[in-house]
């Protein structure tokens, strides 16, 4: 039934950088989630909408992002929540990548920021970070970052994408995102969705409908 299993990356292969975000609110006496909050006003066209669709320089981000934060009565830098944005690989992902690439295709549809676009002080990875990083997206058949085709998810787009280069049909694939608002517009298409909550939760769900045991 199916031929490939697409993959968020940032929440799903690696950990969530909410839980970032949370601890940096923590820290500074803000309301949790507040971040999440400024992130979900107009989505299709703020701050950081227009980062990860490569439309805004870095600079024009810090100042984009404050002045959203500034409307809602807080005060938090672009680049301050850029710093936040690094999580760690979850092993018992990769080990799945590694078991499912053996007879189906895989690819990640990532929401992303241009690299040269995040390297300032205080989110710069180590170089086993990195190279660990650069392994596993190797392991990918394809992947789409939106900085780089200039759409995010949940544009509809991203997800056909992805399916013709994978040269597949949407029913032919199941997509594993974080974010619910990323898999409406999948399932729409006719894709097979998993939200992904925990690690485990996660691959039991993958498992039942692959038939195909993942650790």
């Amino acid at each position: 039934m199916f031929k490939a299993v697409l993959w968020d990356f940032g929440g799903v292969i690696t950990s969530s950088p909410f839980e970032a975000f949370n601890r940096f609110e923590a820290e500074n006496d803000l309301p949790k989630d507040v971040i999440r909050s400024i992130n979900a006003k107009h989505p299709e066209s703020n701050a950081w909408a227009q980062l990860e669709s490569n439309t805004i320089s870095l600079d024009e981000f810090d100042v984009s992002f404050a002045a959203e934060a500034d409307a809602m009565g807080y005060t938090i830098r672009g680049k301050q929540v850029l710093n936040l944005l690094a999580g760690d690989i979850r092993p018992e992902m990769v080990r799945a990548l590694e078991i499912i690439s053996q007879t189906l295709k895989i690819g990640c549809i990532t929401n992303n920021v241009r690299p040269d676009r995040n390297r300032h002080p205080g989110n710069q990875k180590t170089q086993g970070q990195a190279k660990t990083m650069k392994e596993v997206m190797a392991m990918f058949d394809l992947v789409i970052e939106s900085s780089k085709v200039g759409m995010r998810k949940p544009d509809p787009r991203i997800y056909t994408l992805a399916c013709e280069g994978l040269n597949i049909a949407p029913q032919e694939a199941v997509f594993l995102d974080d974010l619910g608002i990323n898999l409406k517009p999948a399932r729409q298409l006719g894709m097979s969705t998993i939200k992904v909550l925990a690690p485990r939760q996660a691959l039991t769900d993958l498992e039942q409908l692959l038939g195909i045991k993942l650790g």
